[in-house]
């Protein structure tokens, strides 16, 4: 079964300002880094069961999975929740970045 993935306004912002952010610094690597963080992304079409629970969320009534994307210092995580046949994606944000808040 295909998920219909659904990014959110704040998730595709927050996916805007991180590519500005490596665009800045490296012009050759951003347009791939970019690429590849949407291919993670479209990859919850298919199992996004797999992602496990995010360990740091509050208890609340979503169910957030977390995929990570890249490594070590370079990871990003890209939170999503599971609702029937749809994947929507909350928040694309670096993964050393402080807990939400929302």
């Amino acid at each position: 079964m295909k998920y219909k993935v659904i990014v959110t306004e704040s998730a595709a912002r927050e996916l805007d300002e991180a590519y500005d952010w490596l665009a800045a610094r490296t012009t050759e690597h951003a347009p791939a880094w970019y690429n590849g963080l949407l291919d993670a992304i479209l990859s919850l079409q298919d199992m996004p069961g797999r992602c496990p629970l995010c360990p740091n969320r509050e208890e609340t009534d979503r169910k957030t999975r977390q995929l990570i994307y890249g490594d070590k210092r370079d990871a990003y995580l890209i939170l999503f929740e599971i609702r029937s046949e749809e994947v929507f994606i909350w928040h694309v944000r670096h993964a050393a970045r402080r807990e939400l808040e929302d």
